[in-house]
């Protein structure tokens, strides 16, 4: 027999209080009567005072696995997710085979689905290998079981024009969308961190905001000259905010993802040389930071995504130059969201549904289908469902998170909002804050707790 939950007092997208029903999958009530069609084998849980949000949708995740299990499996990323909030994410390319062929994305697609904390969409790659020579396999992963439909090779730009624009051209037979990492590599060749007053004082070779730019333009230009869908991947600087917004103002079908670091962290950090504060793109001056905020408050930017890039110790416990870029996140993302954007007013709960669940899903084509994310929290819809405490004050311990690597560069700040509980289709893989493996997401203090 399937278990129902009842959840009652919570407060869909930080409104009203009410209850919600959950049955076989679905929301079946909504309501103050919705504990009416609850039967005798129902599991009541107390929402008062958490906010009830679709589930979590990340456009934008490195789970490693085939190749590198050393640093994450999509078992432990997909583990972190859930407690993270999300039910859904959409797995980077850069694995070892390249998922450039049907049959590596479906691997990772069987591996989501029997791991089972989330739903794992598999990104494939634009060219064979990441080489940007050749176009990979686009339309046979199109037409696999994991039913591709973002491409791209992140980690790498696609830097030649002509196959950027093939790839652009070619997706456009089966509504797809190449996700492209901005960086110009020319322009870019040994850089460490963001160029400008940091790295000329710490002696690190700069890495342009014009190298991220140059790209977008070029990028979006293309896009509306085949008429096909582009997505900007971690968004850095005002000026790339500018061009999307000239962009936009033109009705090119671009959007763009900012990431949880790029809102809080300043280049201001590496003067520490500490490996955990280097990323691609690096971290920019608190000026750009306030133009990505402002940017996804107003629209500019569509949505939220963590970048998750787990490294093994060997890969970051080492000098700077000699490190691997990225950070994890799926864990903090929310926190981070929620100190920056909703604790400093610029963006309601509604809006936090829209950058971190409808969007993401609605981009990477995940909101219909068999198994629909992002969608309302309404009678009829799948009982993708993440519960937040809103009042919660958490500090992250980085040796506690669930990832199998232990990068954040959050390790012992201070966040806001704390993930309660994550149902997928009416399933709970996280409540109370525990994973349904007694897996702990990574706070100092147990969770809720000031």
């Amino acid at each position: 027999m399937t278990t129902q939950y009842l959840l009652r007092g919570v407060a869909p997208l930080g409104g009203a209080p009410t209850d919600l029903l959950l049955a076989d999958g679905r929301i079946v009530a909504v309501g103050p009567d919705a504990s009416d069609g609850a039967g005798p084998e129902a599991v009541t849980i107390q929402g008062d005072g958490l906010v009830a949000l679709p589930g979590l949708v990340d456009l934008h995740t490195h789970l490693r696995e085939p190749g590198r299990e050393d640093a994450e499996t999509v078992a432990t990323g997909t583990r972190a997710a859930a407690l993270g909030g999300f039910t859904s994410v959409h797995a980077m390319a850069n694995t070892s085979p390249v998922a450039d062929t049907a049959g590596v994305v479906e691997q990772v697609w069987r591996l989501g689905r029997d791991a089972g904390w989330v739903d794992v969409h598999p990104v494939g790659a634009v060219s064979m290998g990441l080489a940007g020579e050749q176009l990979a396999e686009l339309g046979a992963m199109a037409h696999s079981a994991a039913r591709v439909r973002v491409f791209s090779d992140d980690g790498h730009c696609v830097d030649d024009p002509v196959l950027m624009r093939r790839a652009l051209e070619y997706v456009k037979a089966f509504d797809g969308v190449i996700a492209q990492h901005s960086q110009e590599p020319r322009l870019t060749l040994g850089s460490q961190m963001h160029e400008g007053i940091v790295s000329a004082e710490v002696g690190l070779a700069g890495w342009p905001a014009v190298a991220e730019e140059a790209i977008i333009a070029r990028d979006v230009l293309l896009a509306e000259h085949v008429g096909s869908r582009l997505h900007v991947c971690h968004v850095s600087t005002a000026g790339s905010v500018e061009i999307l917004r000239w962009a936009k103002s033109r009705g090119i079908s671009v959007t763009a993802e900012v990431t949880p670091h790029h809102l809080l962290l300043t280049d201001e950090l590496a003067r520490s040389y500490d490996p955990l504060y280097k990323v691609n793109p690096p971290l920019r001056t608190a000026a750009d930071v306030e133009a990505v905020r402002e940017a996804l408050a107003d629209g500019t930017i569509d949505i939220v995504a963590t970048d998750h890039a787990p490294h093994t110790r060997e890969d970051k416990d080492c000098e700077w130059a000699a490190a691997a870029f990225g950070m994890t996140g799926l864990e903090t993302a929310l926190g981070i969201v929620t100190r920056t954007m909703v604790d400093t007013g610029r963006m309601t709960w509604a809006d936090v549904a829209r950058v971190l669940s409808s969007a993401p899903a609605r981009i990477g084509r995940v909101h219909e289908g068999e198994r629909p994310q992002g969608r309302p929290l309404s009678v009829g819809e799948p009982a993708n469902v993440t519960l937040v405490d809103p009042a919660a004050r958490w500090t992250v311990d980085g040796t506690q998170l669930a990832s199998t690597s232990r990068n954040t560069p959050f390790g012992g700040r201070e966040l806001s909002g704390r993930v309660v509980a994550t149902f997928l289709r009416g399933r709970p893989t996280v409540l109370d804050g525990v994973a349904a493996d007694g897996t702990r997401s990574g706070a100092a203090g147990p969770p809720g707790g000031a």
